[in-house]
């Protein structure tokens, strides 16, 4: 074997997969088909859970050092640096789970850096061109420009996008829907006026800070479409709506040509009826609202994280964050049952946990692409939804359906409480008073038992198989099992159902 786990794709989700891999004591090594890391600024941050993962890996310092920019990034495209639903940027941020304003490319530098210390090999220049699952092993055929590579491993992930050449060549079906809406995007300069924003019968112009848009049926024979503009030096997507563009994996039928200061103008034109010109263009790219699935995220010994597994709108600024929560949740279990630690029906809970978290993406992205939609009607919508969201619980409810912080698994056994969430990163203090957070607990990737002193006698029920700590007080929990991934597997206070959540993801002792 040439590898414990062949991981294909070295963007986000890759990267941290193959780091809570070695982290779990596992040899991964990534191949990546770009000779260089991508320098194109698709997603602008990440949601509360992955930023806590990331702090839990003692990674905080360094994306508080990228998050200044980002933060004023937003601000200055678009206007407000309030979140949105279906661009209606109203949405208040949960100050008690912060998330990250960070461009993917700084967040892959980080990753990157992060994988490579750990001592992850990582493969540029390889591009995969076949591979077979025998049952035993997956073996795969790379070409590289010294030819092509043999590489053997008993797993391989694919994590390699809404193209994934591993979904394809190992069989995922991948039902969904076709694009409702179309964008093309780019970074521009105008001359001259721009339209008036407001919504016109063939469409809606919006303008935010400096962001500027075009979204149109996917159909070319579905009438109206929407535009988003900002001012001189802003940001133009034209195409479907979202109006974003900071995102998007392209379709299967998008074409990768590059998008010109003609096509642009020509999509305003379309939709406003108004003539603009463009002086500059820069970092243009075409994606379309298409929502689809992986039916499973596991066949035999080949699994997959991230866009490979499930791709939409990206309204909302989901799929990065759903992304790496894929591989939180892969990684440690993957890790188990290379190590024997756990048997292999152990990975099926991936899919029984991940699959219904994509498929809540897929529903609201769904959501805003309707609400998107050029016509009258919508629009009708769209300012009752502008109004309710004035209702502090609308607007909670929206807040937190984007950020996932409410998303809860089903444990294969009875639980209590906040088993199965994602635990907050929550205030420790020792026996000595000390205060620290939990994130500061958890930078091996083992799972945690966290103890007060009335339960500290349930530590021999855990011994060898998770770290354990007795703390006088967690804010606001008893005793609580946290697996790697930090979802709260146990909470309370008696031995038998501890027992049973220990066995269930660290095994039987030995």
């Amino acid at each position: 074997m040439d590898a414990d786990v062949i991981i294909v794709g070295a963007g986000p989700v890759g990267l941290l997969l193959a780091a809570e891999l070695r982290l779990g004591g596992v040899r991964p090594v990534v191949i990546e088909r770009l000779d260089k890391p991508g320098e194109e600024q698709k997603a602008r941050g990440i949601g509360p859970l992955a930023t806590e993962a990331l702090w839990r890996r003692g990674l905080g310092p360094l994306l508080e050092q990228a998050q200044p920019g980002g933060a004023r990034d937003l601000a200055r495209d678009h206007g407000s640096s309030r979140g949105h639903f279906a661009n209606i940027h109203k949405l208040v941020p949960d100050g008690r789970r912060p998330g990250t304003q960070i461009w993917q490319p700084e967040l892959e530098r980080i990753l990157s850096g992060h994988a490579e210390a750990l001592g992850v090999a990582i493969l540029r220049g390889h591009r995969l061109v076949a591979l077979d699952d025998d049952g035993g092993a997956v073996a795969v055929v790379v070409a590289t420009g010294r030819g092509e590579r043999r590489l053997r491993a008993p797993f391989l992930v694919g994590c390699d996008g809404g193209r994934s050449t591993v979904r394809k060549l190992a069989g995922f079906a991948f039902p969904g829907t076709p694009a409702l809406l179309r964008t093309i995007a780019a970074r521009v300069r105008f001359a001259g006026d721009i339209p008036a924003a407001g919504r016109y019968e063939s469409g809606t112009f919006m303008r935010g800070g400096t962001m500027a848009g075009v979204c149109e049926p996917a159909q070319a024979d579905e009438p109206g479409g929407t535009v988003a503009a900002g001012g001189p030096g802003s940001t133009v997507a034209a195409g479907g709506p979202g109006g974003t563009v900071t995102g998007g994996e392209p379709t299967a039928d998008e074409p990768h040509r590059p998008v010109t200061a003609g096509e642009l103008a020509a999509a305003i034109r379309r939709v406003t009826g108004a003539d603009v010109v463009i002086e500059e263009i820069h970092d243009g790219r075409r994606f379309g609202d298409q929502a689809r699935q992986a039916d499973t995220y596991r066949h035999g010994r080949v699994l997959l994280a991230g866009d490979a597994a499930h791709v939409h709108s990206p309204s909302g600024g989901q799929g990065l964050n759903l992304g790496l929560m894929d591989a939180m949740n892969l990684g440690w279990k993957l890790a188990a049952v290379i190590r024997g630690d756990t048997p292999e029906t152990l990975l099926d809970t991936y899919t029984t946990e991940r699959h219904p978290a994509g498929e809540a993406v897929l529903r609201n992205t769904r959501a805003q692409s309707a609400l998107l939609a050029p016509g009258p009607h919508v629009g009708a919508l769209r300012d009752v939804i502008e109004e309710l969201m004035d209702l502090p619980a609308v607007n909670r409810y929206f807040t937190e359906l984007l950020s996932a912080v409410n998303l809860r698994y089903e444990l294969p056994y009875p639980a209590r409480d906040q088993a199965g969430r994602h635990c907050p990163d929550l205030e420790v203090v020792s026996g000595g008073g000390a205060v620290s957070r939990l994130h500061e607990h958890m930078r091996a990737g083992r799972g945690l038992l966290l103890l007060t002193p009335g339960t500290r006698d349930l530590a021999r029920y855990a011994a060898g198989r998770v770290e354990v700590e007795v703390a006088t007080a967690v804010t606001g929990m008893d005793a609580l099992l946290l697996r790697p991934d930090a979802v709260i597997a146990w909470t309370g206070d008696d031995r038998a159902s501890l027992t049973v959540a220990l066995d269930t993801w660290f095994g039987e002792p030995r």
